[in-house]
């Protein structure tokens, strides 16, 4: 069995400087640490149970596929806040057939980020005798 300790996304922006921005100034995420130096240093943000690292750079467009899941407290709040920060929304919230609040908005790379709201009825939430 493998013992994982931990999980991190990895990005290589086209425009580390302009991901750092997005990342740390639009979206609010926390700085968990940083290292090397000169535009191509990583920073490292907490993402709740992981962490994403914005690091180095890329020449060639990220998988068309990847998508970041994001979960939030209040998809609506979420919604104004990142609209008064300039943030393009995607797709506003909307509750989906399978319950979950789900609000899509991409990074200045194109990659999709779904933020969602777990309703407190939800199962993901809910679990009875528990």
């Amino acid at each position: 069995m493998v013992h994982v300790l931990g999980s991190r996304t990895l990005l290589r922006p086209s425009d580390p400087d302009r991901s750092r921005a997005f990342y740390g100034e639009q979206l609010g995420l926390a700085v968990h640490r940083e290292f090397g130096t000169g535009p191509e240093r990583g920073t490292v943000y907490f993402l709740g149970g992981g962490f994403l690292e914005v690091s180095g750079r890329s020449e060639a467009p990220l998988a068309p596929g990847l998508a970041l899941w994001l979960q939030v407290e209040d998809a609506a709040a979420a919604h104004d806040e990142l609209r008064a920060k300039g943030v393009e929304i995607v797709r506003p919230p909307v509750r989906e057939p399978w319950g979950l609040v789900e609000m899509w908005i991409a990074d200045p790379d194109g990659t999709r980020i779904v933020l969602v709201d777990v309703p407190a009825e939800h199962p993901l939430r809910y679990r009875p005798g528990i």
